[in-house]
């Protein structure tokens, strides 16, 4: 086995976006591929470190861009002022990714026909985001995701397979958004699922979250729980 990776440029409304693919280069042929949306900082070594993961699995792991080449926050203040513009604009949001899904179909160590989007955080709502939109992939993810619905998609139905890992104490996604997810999905025909942990906090999956105050908590267990779920329910969107 030998994960091997490469970036890989792409233009977005007269931007220049750089991902970073990894795969599994002594398997043959295509495979499926799992685009992986990133938290509020920017694609960074978690995102690439799940790529790496999933190509161990088999699959295209692709670690996406939605800031632009080499932009990265690196302060809380850095974060929320490159998320809030795409998260106040859910069209504009919605066309990148749908853009960069797009981008990896063409890829050619990717099998076209079986695309799951996941991501954590603000990448949580990305994943939930091409869900909403209707679009053809076979399943998205959110791990400690944002389920704020985008005002813009209500009567699509959604084709993709849906599954959300949430901590049930986040602060930033009360129960009562947990039912409004639920809800919102059914309507649009979806087939869903939600996992709650209890007494797990928001970005569960982080080893560096340690902010209470916050509401950011790693919490090993949460993670492991959640990607073992994970790869059962790529083992179903893929199979």
């Amino acid at each position: 086995m030998a994960i091997a990776t490469r970036t890989v440029e792409y233009r977005h409304d007269g931007k220049t976006f750089e991902g970073l693919l990894a795969v599994d280069s002594a398997r043959p042929g295509k495979r499926p591929a799992v685009l992986i949306s990133h938290a509020w900082a920017g694609r960074g070594p978690v995102e690439e470190g799940y790529a790496k993961r999933l190509a161990d699995l088999g699959y295209a792991g692709f670690a996406l861009d939605l800031y632009g080449k080499g932009v990265f926050g690196r302060t809380t203040e850095e974060c929320q002022a490159l998320m809030t513009p795409l998260a106040k604009d859910r069209p504009h949001l919605q066309a990148r990714l749908l853009n960069v899904v797009e981008v990896v179909r063409k890829l050619p160590e990717v099998d076209a026909s079986k695309i799951v989007v996941m991501g954590f955080c603000f990448g949580g709502l990305c994943a939930l985001d091409v869900a909403r939109t209707g679009a053809d992939v076979k399943g998205v993810a959110a791990f400690h995701g944002l389920f704020a619905p985008p005002g813009n998609t209500k009567g699509v139905r959604i084709k993709a397979k849906v599954i959300a890992f949430h901590g049930f104490d986040d602060p930033m996604v009360k129960p009562d958004d947990v039912k409004a997810l639920g809800a919102e999905l059914t309507e649009a025909g979806a087939d869903w699922q939600i996992h709650a942990y209890g007494g797990v906090m928001h970005a569960f999956t982080n080893p560096q979250a340690n902010d209470p105050s916050f509401g950011t908590v790693y919490n090993k267990r949460a993670a492991d729980r959640s990607f073992e779920s994970f790869k059962l329910f790529l083992a179903e969107c893929f199979g």
